[in-house]
């Protein structure tokens, strides 16, 4: 009780202001590494505390010397397993972008989409395949580590070439972060989902897929009909028109905030466009 009655308002200050800083950064590292399978590797941390506590509690021996002995070459085995996601943590820190997301303006969103838009219409006449697939909220970094990096400003004519056939580009996904062309060529995880059209190839399985497991939104070009579809949240909408693509895309990518009750709506604005493949 001493401790509680020494206290001057200053030592209160700080101390809250000592807490608001560790709470923002351990919401900025969960937030970096989710979506990403360090997300998972957390889980399994916690779980083991779960079970070093139970062994303390009840002093159950040689559990909890397990536990002791798992936690000691536990510290180095987390810096090797956590490696790129520090090694990311650090670069955003270096760059100024730790301590913040800047909102992408109107105008930018509305020049990149016009760029998308240009470059889909024009693969989706020829009919060559294309999947594009846009970063929200969750991280991508780990998809796209499995492409070519390139860290381009988006155009519609390096868009297309990326995706001309027989290119060393062409086969795989294209991710746009921050409204940049982040990485071309990349594996994402093929969806699951058992009632998904039999006519719908790797290509669609994959752009939905990604929207399974993230906030992520893809545009898929089929090259076999030439169909544009949009994908969110695990849902597909096949041969999109344009003004509802625009529509939907800008309405997603200006902002993230509102997420949940966008998606709650999706198929209610869907209109008689698309089907559900």
């Amino acid at each position: 009780m001493s401790y509680f009655t020494d206290l001057t308002w200053k030592d209160s200050i700080k101390d809250i202001i000592d807490i608001l800083i560790v709470s923002y950064i351990i919401y900025k590292v969960l937030n970096m590494v989710r979506g990403t399978r360090a997300i998972q590797l957390l889980k399994g941390i916690l779980v083991l505390i779960v079970i070093w506590a139970f062994s303390t509690l009840f002093d159950l021996y040689t559990l909890k010397w397990l536990m002791n002995q798992m936690f000691t070459f536990g510290v180095l085995a987390v810096f090797i397993i956590f490696q790129p996601e520090l090694r990311r943590g650090l670069e955003q820190l270096g760059r100024g972008k730790f301590f913040g997301r800047t909102a992408e303006n109107d105008e930018e969103v509305s020049k990149l989409i016009g760029e998308v838009i240009k470059a889909v219409n024009y693969l989706a006449r020829r009919r060559i395949g294309a999947l594009i697939v846009f970063e929200r909220a969750t991280g991508l970094n780990e998809y796209k580590e499995s492409g070519i990096q390139m860290n381009s400003i988006v155009s519609s004519e390096l868009l297309i070439n990326i995706f001309i056939p027989n290119t060393p580009l062409h086969d795989g996904a294209l991710i746009m972060q921050s409204n940049q062309i982040a990485a071309a060529a990349c594996y994402l995880p093929l969806s699951e989902n058992p009632f998904i059209s039999k006519e719908l190839g790797t290509r669609h399985r994959a752009g939905i897929g990604v929207t399974e497991v993230t906030d992520a939104v893809s545009v898929i070009v089929s090259e076999e009909t030439g169909q544009i579809s949009l994908a969110i949240n695990g849902q597909v909408v096949r041969d999109i028109k344009e003004e509802s693509l625009i529509s939907k895309l800008y309405e997603e990518l200006r902002t993230h905030s509102a997420l949940s009750e966008k998606r709650n709506v999706f198929w209610k604005w869907k209109g008689g466009g698309g089907t559900n493949g």
